[in-house]
């Protein structure tokens, strides 16, 4: 080999190192980045990781707002109709927050299955449903309506 091919060679094999690499960094932080949906069902059935942030979605059950006096803590709960979860956040919630309403909650599980809420995020009218919310509440509905038909009762 030619001393002109092998420097050839080396830049080649050096530029392909540099992409790859580029290439394995953008993926790591897109990774990192990447929040995944979950309705309170799935959370409950054990499908949510325990160790990352996710969002989780569904309706404030009616009655189940408690506000911490004298601090910023509340603790709701939060059901897709099928199952019910508890969450606990800090901070001002949104002014369309309130109970009955369609809310999406972006945090972590702590290990007695409460949702710790970094973000609370409200519908922005009457008319509107986060896409994710809208597909577990119907999901919910349509393995409730499934469970009637066949005689057996959800839990």
């Amino acid at each position: 080999m030619t001393p002109k091919r092998k420097k050839r060679l080396y830049l080649v094999l050096l530029l392909l190192m540099g992409i790859g690499t580029a290439a394995g960094l953008a993926l790591n932080a897109f990774e990192e980045n990447l929040l995944f949906f979950f309705s309170p069902a799935q959370v409950m059935a054990g499908e949510a990781p325990q160790d990352k942030t996710i969002r989780v979605g569904g309706l404030v059950v009616n009655g189940s707002v408690h506000r911490e006096e004298g601090s910023l803590a509340v603790q709701f709960d939060l059901t897709d109709q099928s199952d019910t979860m508890t969450v606990v956040y800090s901070g001002i919630l949104p002014d369309l927050f309130r109970e009955g309403q369609g809310i999406v909650a972006k945090g972590r599980l702590s290990g007695g299955g409460v949702f710790l809420a970094d973000e609370v995020l409200a519908k922005h009218d009457e008319n509107y449903m986060p896409p994710e919310v809208a597909d577990a509440l119907k999901t919910a509905h349509n393995k409730g309506v499934e469970g009637m038909k066949s005689g057996t009762v959800m839990q």
